[in-house]
This record gives structure tokens, sequence and C-alpha cells, in this order.
């Protein structure tokens, strides 16, 4: 008799974490917009609505959706096997149980609170290092660094209840775009034209990935030690936002907007580009920091993560990444949720709080449609019959 730790759901990390990750989107989002909408929350054990939405975007759902990724690529790239089974369900629990007691006021003592809820990411960071240590797979151990900072702002962040580490994390999130974009968006555009008879290559641009990598730990620096507006940041945002641009001139852009599935992930590397532009413009007293980090986060977070989850959900379980009318009605609608958050305030600033309803809320319709569509498949086998 098959145990219940058997079931393909549990076979790869991408099918619970993905679902997890967008369920968990839909609610927060949802009660995000009911918030500025005037209606009552729940209380957080923050008790600052602000600060529980920047912290369980990052914390919640995106470090969900980057689980889910890195615990299947990492099977990938080592050969080994993955984590799946009991070990999988249990940094599940440890998700979810980060995510209540962040999320309700269970009167618990500050120290099981922080326990709790920063347990998850050295836990992951050691079911990711095992493969990669045992195989020496040297050109990801990039990834552990980025999740030790990841926890060291998620530690100080609950200390200390500052937005800083929020800033950094989401800089770290982006350091982890910009990593791998720079690998799968030249690979998936050069293969997308291929099936079709088109002549297309990649355009090798080691160093220019490299550079595009240090000029965001550069920002983090600045950050750190300059703050969100001075003249260091402007410099450093402005020249990354460059290098990031010159990489997107060799992956054949102009070529994709008929693939969905393809064209989603250069919109998201884009949305890097302009909030990068929008930085240096914080910076520089231009504009406000908070439009330059929705145009990071609802932008190009929003955007990558759904069209890598969209991709993988599909790739992994051995279906056509071809995208139907309601994914691309999900990309589609994204796009709309990240201007109106970004420019809305930006343009209208009068209104700004109709501008945060309307983007949480097609937000939320972008990550419903996502589950409507996507969760039969992360439920079930393969069709191929191959192991999850």
């Amino acid at each position: 008799m098959l145990s219940i730790f058997d079931h393909p759901f549990l076979g790869r990390g991408f099918r619970p974490f993905f679902l997890l990750g967008a369920l968990y989107s839909v609610l927060s989002l949802l009660i995000w917009g009911g918030f500025y909408a005037g209606y009552v929350v729940p209380p957080s054990v923050m008790g600052d609505t602000v600060s529980w939405h920047a912290h369980e975007m990052i914390y919640g759902f995106a470090l969900a959706i980057v689980a889910g990724f890195l615990l299947t690529a990492v099977a990938n790239w080592t050969g080994g096997a993955p984590a799946r089974q009991i070990h999988l369900a249990g940094l599940c629990v440890l998700w979810m149980a980060g995510r209540v007691v962040m999320s309700f006021e269970l009167g618990l003592p500050e120290m099981v609170i922080w326990s709790v809820e920063a347990a998850f990411v050295p836990a992951l960071a050691v079911s990711l290092s095992i493969p990669l240590l045992k195989n020496w797979n040297k050109r990801n151990f990039v990834f552990l660094a980025l999740l030790s900072i990841l926890f060291a702002c998620d530690v100080s962040f609950l200390v200390t209840q500052g937005r800083m580490p929020l800033y950094i994390a989401v800089m770290v999130i982006i350091a982890m775009i910009s990593l791998i974009g720079g690998r799968v968006i030249p690979a998936f555009t050069v293969a997308a034209l291929r099936r079709r008879g088109e002549a297309a290559q990649q355009t090798p641009q080691g160093w220019l990935d490299a550079l595009a990598l240090v000029s965001l730990v550069m920002i983090i620096l600045a950050l750190l030690f300059a703050g969100v507006q001075s003249l260091l940041l402007a410099g450093l945002a402005f020249a990354s936002a460059a290098l990031h641009a010159l990489r997107l001139r060799r992956y054949h852009t102009h070529r994709i907007f008929n693939d969905p599935m393809v064209w989603v992930l250069h919109f998201g590397y884009g949305w890097v580009v302009a909030g990068l532009c929008l930085m240096g413009l914080a910076g520089l007293g231009f504009v406000s920091f908070s439009i330059a980090l929705h145009a990071l986060t609802a932008g190009a977070i929003g955007t990558m993560t759904l069209g890598m989850m969209c991709r993988v959900s599909l790739g992994h379980t051995g279906r056509s990444l071809i995208a139907g009318k309601l994914t691309t009605a999900s990309f589609i609608l994204m796009q709309v949720a990240a201007f109106l958050r970004v420019f809305g305030p930006a343009l209208v600033p009068d209104q700004t709080n109709l501008w945060i309803i309307a983007s949480a809320f097609l937000w939320s319709v972008c990550f419903a449609l996502y589950v409507f569509v996507y969760a039969p498949i992360l439920w079930q086998p393969r069709p191929d019959g191959r192991p999850a």
C-alpha cells in the first residue's frame, strides 16, 4: 500500500511550493487590497499591516517560489535525487508554520515566533547544499550564499522591525532573477525560435553576466551604508540598469512576441531594468523609493515568478510548453497590475489607494488563474508515466 508521501504532489519541489505560494499570494493580496479599501483585516503578530505585507510577499510568496524552483533545479544540475516525499513535506510544513506565526497573534513568546519563522531558510539551504556539495557543483554555490543573506535579513527584520533588511532581501531576490534569467531566457528564446524553424543562436557574454550580478551586490552595499537616497545609490543603480539592458539586447526579444511562454520572461527581465532606472531616480530624489521598489517586486518578481511557474509546471510534468488563453491572460494582467502599482501613484498620487486596490486585485486574479489551470497538473502524475 502506497504511503501518502508517495503521492506525485510530493515528488518534486515545484509541485507543492508553487501551489502553496500561489494560494498564499492570492489570499495575501486580497487582504492587502481590503486593508486599503477600508476593511478590517486580521491583526498580525507585527501589529503593522504594511510590515506584514512587505515581509510576507518576500518570505511567504517569493521564497516559496524560489524554494520550488531551486529544489527542482538542483536535482537537474547535480543529477541527484530531488528532495521529495517526507523530506519535501517537512520543508512545506516549516514554510506553513512560518506563515501562521507571522500572520496571527497567537500569544507566543517572541523567541518562539522568531525561531519558527527563521527555520525555513536554513532548512532549505541545507537541503540544497547536500547535493551541491556532494557533486561539488561550484557554479551554483552562489545560491547558498544568497540564501544565507536572506536568512540574515529575515532575522534582522524580526529583531529590529526595520525596513532596510526587507529592501536588501528584495535585491537578493532580484539577484537570483538576474542570475537565473541570464541562463534561461536566452536558452529558452533560442529553443523556441528553432522549434519554429528560425535560425538563432546564443551569444556568450559571461563577463557581462558577472558584472550585472556584481552591480546588484554593490547596490546592496550602497543601501546599507548610504540609504535609499544618495548619489552613490543613484550612480550604481543607473550603471546596473545599463548592464542589464546590454545583456537583454542579445536575447532576441523582438522576435518572440507571438510566444507568451517566452515573452513573459523578457517582460519580467525588462521590469528589472525599469526598476533599477527608477531606483536611480529615487536615489536622486526625483521619485519615491517605493515606486522603484514596486517596479522590482510587483513588476520583476511578479512577472518572472508567474512565467517560470507556468513553464516549469508544464515542462517538468511532460507537457507541451504552450500557453493557453487563461495563462496568456494572466501574463497580460500581471503587466497591468504592475503598471498600475508603479506608475499610477507617480502620475496621479491623489488616487494612490485606488491604484493599490486595483493592482492587488489584478495580482490575485493572475495567481488565481494559475491555481485554476495548474493545480490539477501539479497534483496529477505525469501523463507519460515517468516519475513525478
